[in-house]
């Protein structure tokens, strides 16, 4: 299931909301530009309010919660309605406890292993720009062919092809499709606009094509 989510689209949007009457408008703007599953990430008091709203009224958006650090957190994401989690680092105990399916997040060879041996092909590399970027993802690829991951932290439209050309890499996290400005103004048009461009970035092969490639004996 979480390989089909990241695969849906080539940016994850990462969105941080203070104000839950805005979750139903911003999913639906997200949705109209092509963006069918959303990480709320869990830094602010609404967030699970956020993730419940979504939830229960966007048909076809699937989201996630962001930002999950403890098995409380994901137990109230889960019954917030949260279809899958994201955590900004690798713990073991995290893994082991989780009830929803957990996009982990890693940052050096180390962690990779670590994740690999707790049964996770597909994580967060986080925080991208400042672990390495693309050189660093294309050096992992070496040792951990079977890895897939999702870069987040100083992606931009300018450099998120960079990332996506790489045959290890499913798609993006994106926090530029939901600026604060723009969900503050309720300006969904515009955020409907910067998805619509987001969902054409990528590379000649699809996720899914590369992801099936790669696994090829």
């Amino acid at each position: 299931m979480l390989a089909e989510i990241l695969c849906s689209c080539p940016v994850l949007p990462v969105v941080t909301i203070t104000d839950a009457a805005a979750a139903v408008p911003l999913a639906r703007a997200l949705l109209a530009g092509g963006m069918s599953a959303i990480e709320v990430t869990l830094r602010t008091p609404s967030a699970f309010e956020v993730i419940a709203r979504i939830a229960g009224d966007v048909e076809g958006v699937v989201v996630g919660a962001g930002t999950v650090l403890t098995s409380r957190d994901m137990s109230a994401a889960e019954q917030a309605g949260a279809r899958f989690a994201v955590s900004p680092g690798f713990s073991a105990n995290l893994s082991e406890d989780a009830s929803l399916p957990l996009l982990p997040g890693v940052a050096t060879a180390s962690e990779v292993m670590a994740a690999l041996e707790a049964g996770h092909e597909m994580m967060k590399f986080f925080p991208a720009e400042a672990a390495g970027g693309p050189a660093m993802l294309n050096a992992l690829a070496g040792p951990f062919p079977q890895a897939r991951f999702c870069p987040t932290g100083g992606i931009t439209p300018a450099n998120a092809d960079s990332y996506l050309r790489l045959p290890n890499v499913i798609c993006v996290g994106g926090s530029w499709l939901a600026p604060p400005d723009l969900v503050s103004a309720g300006d969904w048009q515009a955020v409907t606009r910067l998805a619509r461009e987001a969902s054409r970035l990528g590379r000649s092969m699809s996720a899914p094509a590369a992801l099936a490639e790669s696994h090829k004996p």
